[in-house]
């Protein structure tokens, strides 16, 4: 246990740095642990038990255990714990919020307001779901019942990112222990404590021991080795697209099942006829939000060249005026980047597009205030660019946007296609039949119109192309989670013809 206090906001005992496997906060076999660093000053927040291959068997033990009792329990028992544990994160609040901010540096108010609404609601969701996840009869010759139900995976291995890590522990988590399976999750190393601060509130509220097992870890070994693992059934990361790669090939030891959701460089189209006010506004939050650090980020401003350099000017203003500072100050609007090696990542792409002929027309650095130096930070950048210069065909992850023109729809749609990814994106117009045809037209797993960033728990969640495979959320994701089990019977018991001598 650890007490953080921070200048700004109230001191906190991190509570939970162990390993928790089989309903206890246990250290790592190996006696390892790791320093979880504030990505704010660069201070040390805590160290964190760290999970070796050893520690994935003791978990994928536990869980098998724990998965007959699991799924034969009824299921609305098992909704009834999860609308409890969406109960116990809301009262929880507080604490969850602020760990959450200290070890992402995400702003409080974002986290308040945005991130724990969003795990509860999931929670609480899928624990609505559990019972109504149906069969059905199927329609065959006279004679035969043929019916199908659902069941149950088995063991879930899940890998969670680091830049909404309480958000995804829910996306990932939820379903997975809603349709009767017990789960495996690596948090990112880089963000683990609500996670862990999660599967101590699950123990509250009675979930059974080893149906949730949290192992913080490297992806190099733990990830990798719960990719390669014979005992677990699927596997669930959200990542990079490269690591997703690798874990398709891990998964080939047994064929696993595998849900990816990855990377992506999502278009934002603003239109000649497009609510400027509202487009400058939406786009801001669809780039900036978080620091970038979003899968669904619109990185790609697309511009009709009408109205381009009224909504830059507008833009870059907006963003020259976010507030960037300590992530538990409730005026903060942005917060640093999750980690010194990722920051400077972000800023070695704006050399990629001075060298490439890019214009940066705004941040591009790290901030000049003094109280900002020692933490993660960089300023809203806006650099305008061509369609086929890496910083508009590479996911930077932050608080980065290209901008580029355009003349008409035909144009738009070859840009807005012309990645690798198709996770999400946007477009602002008033013309509704042009809505609907652009939207029809993106080659993406979701899209916006006249807002960005939208996310509910019934509405699907995922991506194609280089982006992935697979969907979160709803009715969608319970097919991921479960197997279609076919059950025929012979009605009478007799003989049927086409057995006869």
């Amino acid at each position: 246990m650890s007490t953080v206090a921070p200048k700004t906001g109230p001191a906190l005992k991190v509570e939970q740095t162990q390993l928790f496997i089989n309903g206890e906060f246990v250290d790592a076999a190996a006696g390892g642990r790791f320093v979880d660093i504030n990505p704010h000053d660069n201070t040390p927040l805590v160290e964190v038990a760290e999970a070796t291959t050893e520690d994935v068997d003791r978990a994928v033990a536990a869980a098998k255990k724990a998965f007959p009792i699991w799924r034969k329990m009824a299921a609305a028992e098992r909704g009834r714990l999860l609308m409890k544990l969406a109960d116990a994160i809301e009262a929880d609040a507080d604490y969850l919020t602020t760990l959450e901010s200290l070890d992402t540096g995400h702003p409080i108010r974002d986290t308040r307001g945005l991130d724990l609404p969003r795990t509860a609601a999931t929670f609480r969701y899928f624990g609505g779901m559990a019972d109504k996840v149906e069969g059905q009869v199927i329609p065959v010759e006279p004679g035969f019942l043929n019916y199908v139900t659902h069941e149950p995976v088995g063991v879930v291995g899940q890998i969670t990112p680091w830049n909404f890590p309480l958000m995804f522990t829910s996306w990932k988590m939820a379903p997975a222990i809603s349709a009767g399976n017990v789960v495996v999750l690596k948090p990112a190393e880089l963000t683990p404590l609500s996670a862990l601060r999660v599967a101590k509130l699950m123990s509250d509220v009675g979930i059974p021991p080893g149906v949730v097992n949290i192992l913080p870890g490297p992806g190099r070994t733990t990830g990798q080795y719960m990719a390669e693992h014979q005992d677990i059934s699927k596997i669930a990361f959200t990542g990079s697209t490269a690591v997703g790669k690798k874990i398709i090939q891990a998964s080939a030891s047994n064929l696993k099942r595998v849900q990816l959701e990855l990377g992506g460089k999502g278009a934002n189209i603003v239109f000649d006829d497009a609510p400027l006010d509202a487009a400058v506004m939406g786009s801001a939050f669809a780039i900036f939000h978080n620091q970038g650090q979003a899968c669904i980020a619109g990185s790609r401003l697309l511009l009709h060249e009408k109205i381009a350099d009224e909504f830059l000017s507008k833009f870059i203003a907006l963003a020259r005026s976010i507030r960037q500072g300590n992530p538990l100050d409730p005026s903060t609007e942005m917060g640093p980047l999750t980690s010194a090696g990722h920051r400077d990542r972000v800023l070695s792409y704006i050399d990629v597009a001075k060298q490439e002929g890019g214009n940066v027309l705004t941040g591009g650095k790290a901030p000049d205030n003094p109280d900002l130096k020692a933490g993660f930070y960089v300023e809203p950048t806006v650099v305008e660019a061509k369609l086929e210069d890496r910083v508009c065909q590479e996911e930077v992850f932050g608080p980065f946007v290209t901008v580029t023109r355009f003349k008409d729809e035909a144009e738009v749609l070859n840009m807005a296609n012309g990645t690798i990814y198709g996770l999400g994106g946007g477009l602002w117009t008033r013309d509704l039949s042009r809505a609907h045809r652009i939207a029809a037209a993106i080659r993406s797993g979701m899209v916006w119109v006249n807002c960005y960033k939208r996310v509910n728990p019934g509405s699907p969640f995922g991506g194609v192309g280089e982006s992935g495979y697979g969907r979160e959320m709803g009715f969608y994701v319970m097919k991921e989670y479960t197997e279609a089990h076919s059950v025929w019977i012979n009605v009478n018991a007799e003989i049927p013809p086409f057995y006869k001598r």
